[in-house]
C-alpha cells in the first residue's frame, strides 16, 4: 500500500502504537491498515455413498477437482458463504449439516471452514467456475487430480469417519510445500 484510502497522504510500514506488528500507517491521518489472513468456505456435498466435486474451470489448478468452495463475502455467515460457494460452483442446492474441517494455511494466510452438507436434489450443473460437476463414491475420487491439499486433506478424513459414523471437527495445519505452493 502506497497511499492512504482515507486522506490520500503517503504511507508507511511500521509498528503502531499499542501493536506488536508492522502494519501500513498513514503519516498524516495515522488511520492503520490491517491485513488478515482470508477465509475460504464450501461444502462436501453428500448423496447416499457419494460426494459431489467439481473439476475447476479457473486457475490455479484449472481442470483439477475440488470440493466447491470459495472466499467468503462480507456481510453473510461461514455456513452463507459455503452455501453461496456450492450454488455458484456446483449450481447445487445443499442443506449445510456442520462444520466437519477448519484448515490453516499460514504461509498463504488461509483458513479453509468446510461444511458436511446434503444435497437437496440432483439438480446441479457447472458453474462459471467449474468444467464438469460431478457425484464419485470412494473408490472413483480421481486422488491424484485434486486441486487442493485442503481439499485432500478434507477428503480423506471424511472417508476414514465414514467407516465409524462419527464425524468430529478435524482441524489441520496445512504446512507450506517444499518445492512451493
Amino acid at each position: 500500500m502506497r497511499f492512504c484510502s482515507e486522506c490520500g497522504a503517503q504511507v508507511e510500514r511500521r509498528i503502531p502504537d499499542g501493536d506488536n506488528r508492522e502494519r501500513d500507517v498513514c503519516g498524516s491521518c495515522a488511520t492503520v491498515f490491517y491485513s488478515n489472513p482470508k477465509m475460504v468456505v464450501g461444502c462436501l456435498p453428500e448423496w447416499e455413498d457419494k460426494i459431489l466435486l467439481c473439476r475447476r474451470a479457473i486457475e490455479p489448478q484449472y481442470g483439477k477437482w475440488t470440493l466447491p468452495a470459495g472466499f467468503m463475502e462480507n456481510h453473510e455467515t461461514t455456513e452463507q458463504g459455503a452455501l453461496r460457494e456450492t450454488m455458484e460452483e456446483a449450481g447445487a442446492s445443499v442443506e449445510a449439516l456442520h462444520l466437519y474441517t477448519l484448515c490453516n494455511l499460514p504461509h498463504i494466510s488461509q483458513v479453509y471452514l468446510m461444511f458436511r452438507a446434503r444435497l437437496l436434489n440432483l439438480d446441479f450443473a457447472p458453474g462459471e467456475e467449474s468444467l464438469e460437476v460431478r457425484l464419485f463414491a470412494e473408490q472413483e475420487i480421481p486422488w491424484d487430480q485434486i486441486a487442493f491439499r485442503t481439499i485432500e486433506y478434507t477428503l480423506r478424513q471424511y472417508f476414514n469417519d465414514r467407516k465409524t459414523g462419527l464425524f468430529p471437527l478435524r482441524i489441520a495445519d496445512i504446512p507450506r510445500r517444499n518445492h512451493g505452493d
